[in-house]
């Protein structure tokens, strides 16, 4: 069963297919690059790469936030209409879930950020489970100096955020190596078809982003401070 991932969180962004046998290929854009142009491109040279057509596609996965508002909506409009166009499914993945994956087993509590601007960051903290990073509780909306005041020696931190704080971060605690850093489309891949298995399926007509904060001009408009 094929399996198409679709990334759009941040800057760039990515795609990536997993063929029936188990071969990946993930095409990056570049970081200065718009999702919306390149992303099309993406998925066809994923497609070639590992030698299928679109029409092999049964699974689409693409992270729903939080992240980016622009793109969030290309991955999510891009994933809904392939979904329909191919009649495969659609599985929705968490952008701080990914980030999770991506990262090592060492310590006990890791937290995925991603900068949500105006001093705040969408901050998961996840306990590890054995080979797995659990969600602790549904991720947060810190100010940054609040969530350097949660820290504890130990953590682990990721995001691509992460090199703007790491001269901030307390003693004990621990970034990422850098190329974990950023979601990639690959693991998207990788969480959708487990959660397929598992029995989920996202309506493609309900699918929205969770964008995890109103727009600003929303918010100046509705007095949110």
């Amino acid at each position: 069963m094929a399996i198409l991932g679709l990334e759009t969180s941040g800057t760039g962004g990515s795609a990536a297919v997993i063929a029936d046998d188990g071969r990946t290929h993930a095409v990056r854009l570049p970081p200065s690059a718009k999702s919306a142009p390149g992303l099309v491109p993406a998925i066809r040279d994923a497609l070639a790469a590992v030698g299928l057509r679109p029409a092999d596609i049964r699974v689409v996965g693409v992270t729903v936030g939080p992240g980016s508002f622009t793109g969030l909506r290309i991955g999510v409009t891009t994933a809904k209409t392939l979904a329909y166009a191919l009649s495969a499914d659609l599985v929705a993945v968490d952008t701080l879930d990914v980030l999770a994956r991506q990262a090592p087993f060492e310590g006990e509590r890791l937290w995925a950020l991603i900068d949500a601007y105006r001093s705040q960051l969408f901050a998961g903290a996840y306990l590890r489970r054995g080979d797995n990073w659990q969600a602790e509780a549904p991720w947060q909306l810190p100010t940054v100096d609040e969530w350097l005041q949660s820290l504890r020696p130990g953590d682990l931190v990721t995001g691509p955020i992460v090199g703007r704080l790491a001269d901030r971060l307390p003693s004990g605690v621990r970034a990422v190596a850098e190329s974990l850093r950023l979601p990639d489309a690959a693991t998207v891949a990788q969480i959708a078809a487990e959660l397929h298995a598992a029995g989920r399926r996202d309506d493609l007509w309900k699918l929205v982003p969770n964008y995890g904060r109103l727009a600003a001009a929303e918010e100046k408009r509705l007095g949110t401070p």
